[in-house]
């Protein structure tokens, strides 16, 4: 249907995370008919060098272009704290609500026996490393699902003879969700994670 070409971009496109086909298409469309050349060559360059350059950081393993990154490095974290996310983005969602002010750590995924991820594939021993630096709390923030929930029990069981405090985000209603919306499995969490007003 379309030229060789434009059909070769779309499934490139249509391979990354969330983009169907129709998508792809639409992305594809744009940078052809409403880009500029400059612009294309513009972000082709960008993502050469993001990808040449970014690393993950040798301290929380999180992604960046200076090691340690600038939350490792920043004098200002407490880093009695650490947070265990599953990817670099639970990190930028919440270094956005400017609540949190220790340090990170990001396993790059979680566990999975189905699809072959155990704890070696996870940034787990790098994790263990830290905590003789005097860390006091390792807050669990991986997602509330039956491998983010898996993997924080796992690491719990690993740091109790360490004597660290494990603790787990809370999980329940959304803000501006309504009960009757709520599946069972979230409402037993939100009763569970209540506390005093």
């Amino acid at each position: 249907m379309h030229a060789p070409a434009i059909e070769l971009l779309i499934e490139q496109f249509a391979r990354l995370p969330g983009i169907g086909r129709k998508s792809a298409e639409r992305i594809a469309f744009h940078i052809l008919d409403s880009m500029s050349e400059e612009d294309v060559f513009a972000m082709c360059d960008n993502i050469k060098s993001a990808k040449s350059s970014i690393c993950f950081c040798s301290e929380c393993q999180n992604l960046t272009d200076t090691d340690p990154c600038p939350i490792c490095s920043s004098p200002k974290r407490d880093r009695s704290v650490i947070c265990v996310v599953e990817s670099p983005k639970e990190v930028a969602a919440i270094e956005n609500t400017n609540e949190y002010n220790g340090l990170y750590h990001v396993l790059h995924g979680v566990l999975s026996p189905i699809d072959g991820i155990s704890p070696d594939d996870l940034k787990i021993k790098e994790l263990i490393l830290r905590l003789a630096d005097g860390v006091d709390e390792v807050i669990m923030a991986t997602n509330p699902t039956v491998g983010g929930t898996a993997t924080a029990v796992y690491i719990q069981k690993l740091l109790q003879p360490m004597g660290v405090k494990v603790t787990r985000i809370a999980h329940g209603i959304p803000i501006g969700g309504g009960l009757e919306y709520a599946d069972e499995a979230t409402l037993t969490k939100a009763l569970e994670g209540r506390r005093e007003m």
